[in-house]
Order: structure tokens, then sequence, then C-alpha cells
């Protein structure tokens, strides 16, 4: 009789453990929902800078343009590695306590959350790295 389940679980496979999401793939995913962000922050203020009363507009509205372009750059980039591994982001829903986003990556379904504190913090950061590099 245990000769026989012997046979029996050798020729069942079982299902094999799903994919672990890395750091590395998680932190992609964040940069890219982050980088959204920015760039709807400097979308805003080209607009704004275009109506105000400030001396330079061109000037600083070029500067934004031109952040906005490395960002649009960034994400392509993002982009194409989300192609090469396999993951797809979905959903971005604004709530009014943060921002919910959902994406599956090598066809598991993830989802993560960042508070609106952070994702302020987190963008300033970013728009820093962009003007001093």
């Amino acid at each position: 009789m245990a000769a026989k389940e012997e046979e029996v679980r050798g020729s069942v496979k079982t299902a094999p453990h799903p994919p672990v999401q890395t750091e590395d793939e998680l932190e992609l995913v964040k940069r890219f929902v982050l980088l959204g962000i920015v760039m709807r922050i400097l979308d805003h203020d080209i607009r704004v800078i275009g109506t105000s009363a400030i001396k330079l507009p061109r000037f600083y509205e070029s500067m934004l343009r031109g952040i906005q372009d490395r960002v649009l750059l960034d994400l392509a980039a993002i982009r194409r590695q989300f192609r090469m591994t396999g993951i797809k982001v979905y959903e971005e829903k604004r709530e009014p306590d943060g921002l919910h986003a959902g994406y599956v990556c090598r066809g598991y379904h993830h989802r993560f959350f960042m508070l609106w504190g952070f994702v302020k913090a987190e963008s300033e950061r970013v728009l820093k790295q962009y003007l001093s590099g």
C-alpha cells in the first residue's frame, strides 16, 4: 500500500510556490508611480507660472519643461524594464488618506499604499535629485 501511495505522489505535480516579488521590483513600481505624480506636479506648476506675474516666466517654465523631459525619459526606461520583467501597473486610486496602486508582477497581483505625506516628501526628494543632477 505504501508503494502505491508513493507512485501516486510521484505522478502528482504540486503547484510551485508563487515567485516572491523582489525589493527591486517593488521599488521600480513605486518609482513609476512617484514619477507620475511628479509629472502632474510639473504640469500644474508650468500652468501656474504661465499665468503668474513673476519677472522671468519663460525662464522658469523652460527649466520645469527640461525637468519634465528628463522625467519622461526615466518613465520610458521604467516601462521598458516593466516589459522585460513582466510588470504592469493597472490601477492608481487616489483616496483621502493616500494613494493605492495595483499591479501585476510575473502574473501575480500585488497592491501597495502610500500616505499623502510620504508621497509629498518623496516627490520633493525626486524633484531635488533632478534639480541637482
